[in-house]
């Protein structure tokens, strides 16, 4: 009968998804993640494979509980509060913990050697995963009239990924929520008013 563990699994992914978060992949040394975690390597290991299978699982457990704010906004009824909610979470979770600054995603594999490169990819497929979730939203709002026929729904959500992986790396060094949030409702200034929109506004001041 095998050994049972001696730890908890899911602390464990949290200390270790907390080192990445703040040093990056390769930032994050063994003993890092050993002392983090409270774990001998060759358990820590077992558990979770390789220090590449470790950051892959404590990146997951990062978007499920970290980012859970972006599928959230994709349930918003229009595009402007999508793009709203988006940003303003950006800015909150980009700034809440002052010892991890930044968005894992954007600092676990910004700087990586050839051999990691596997890992640079995953990270670089989550982010087109949800940019392409924010274009399909897009396309259904300018479907319904939100945003005008002319919109580019590709250019409007690579704009706001854009915005939100600029405040990730703003943060990272050292601006503040208040300055972020800013930045988000500048950007979101200028943002295009489709023909139901319009008509609502014209209705209202009516």
């Amino acid at each position: 009968m095998g050994r049972h563990r001696e730890f908890d699994v899911e602390q464990a992914l949290d200390a270790a998804l907390c080192v990445f978060w703040r040093k990056g992949y390769e930032g994050a040394s063994y003993a890092d993640l050993t002392q983090a975690t409270g774990v001998e390597r060759p358990a820590l290991y077992a558990a979770f494979g390789n220090k590449e299978a470790l950051f892959r699982r404590a990146l997951e457990r990062y978007y499920a509980h970290y980012l859970d704010f972006f599928p959230a906004a994709l349930e918003l009824p229009t595009s402007r509060e999508v793009a709203t909610a988006i940003l303003r979470g950006t800015a909150e979770v980009n700034t809440r913990y002052p010892d991890r600054t930044g968005c894992l995603g954007v600092h676990g594999a910004l700087a990586v050697s050839s051999e990691s490169e596997s890992v640079r990819c995953a990270v670089t497929e989550a982010r087109a995963n949800g940019q392409a979730l924010l274009q399909a939203r897009l396309e259904r709002a300018r479907a319904e009239g939100d945003l005008p026929a002319s919109a580019d729904c590709a250019a409007l959500a690579a704009y706001v990924c854009a915005v939100a992986h600029g405040m990730a790396v703003q943060a990272k060094a050292g601006f503040s929520r208040q300055t972020l949030e800013a930045v988000a409702e500048q950007a979101l200034a200028t943002w295009p008013a489709g023909t139901a929109r319009a008509r609502k506004r014209r209705t209202a001041a009516a």
